[in-house]
């Protein structure tokens, strides 16, 4: 098996982008720590599908398996399929859970709130969303799950469930963007870079 590379990926959410505040704060943890050459935040581009894929290409490519995932929303759900896939820990922040079953609610154009490009979400998304679903963590300790229960656009209730046996912090009150994100980037840096 080939060394770890020391790499983190950071997979932001649904029409999010590098340039959110929670991947800039994540950056710039990583910067302060002399890590920034090893953190990776790509622009997810296409359907559920091309995204995930699009991240594989990008592990396949490494000298070695990643560290871990950092992913928020949708961006978390994307990082426990991979997750699984290669056996790497993951950070899920507010992580979208079961998607699939609300996600016709998006169906048609949608704006990216960073770059104004339209994105067209489709009903062979929702069939990609069910086909990446994870419905059993096969190694939960893998896991850290950082959720809030203000969290206006998923039910915290559905991550708290999936993510249980791994390591939860859930705090009440906040919102979808996760409150005070930067507070908790040294438990994150943590979990992912230091080995049990």
């Amino acid at each position: 098996m080939r060394p770890e590379s020391g790499h983190v990926i950071y997979l932001h959410g649904f029409l999010s982008s590098p340039q959110s505040k929670k991947a800039r704060q994540t950056v710039e943890y990583w910067r302060e720590r002399g890590r920034e050459e090893l953190l990776l935040v790509p622009e997810l581009q296409g359907g559920p599908a091309d995204s995930v894929a699009q991240v594989q290409a990008m592990i396949e490519q490494l000298p070695g398996p990643p560290a871990g995932i950092i992913g928020s929303s949708l961006g978390g759900f994307y990082a426990t399929c991979l997750a699984e896939q290669y056996g790497l820990r993951a950070v899920v922040i507010n992580p979208a859970v079961q998607p699939y079953r609300r996600w016709r609610e998006y169906l048609g154009e949608h704006r990216n709130y960073y770059s104004d490009s339209v994105h067209v979400v489709t009903e062979q998304h929702v069939r990609e969303l069910e086909e990446l679903d994870v419905a059993e963590l096969q190694e939960p300790d893998n896991y850290l799950l950082l959720a809030q229960t203000g969290d206006e656009v998923l039910d915290y209730r559905l991550a708290e469930g999936l993510y249980q046996m791994g390591t939860c912090i859930i705090q009440e009150g906040g919102s979808h963007s996760f409150e005070n994100y930067a507070e908790f980037l040294p438990i994150i840096f943590n979990f992912l870079t230091i080995k049990n």
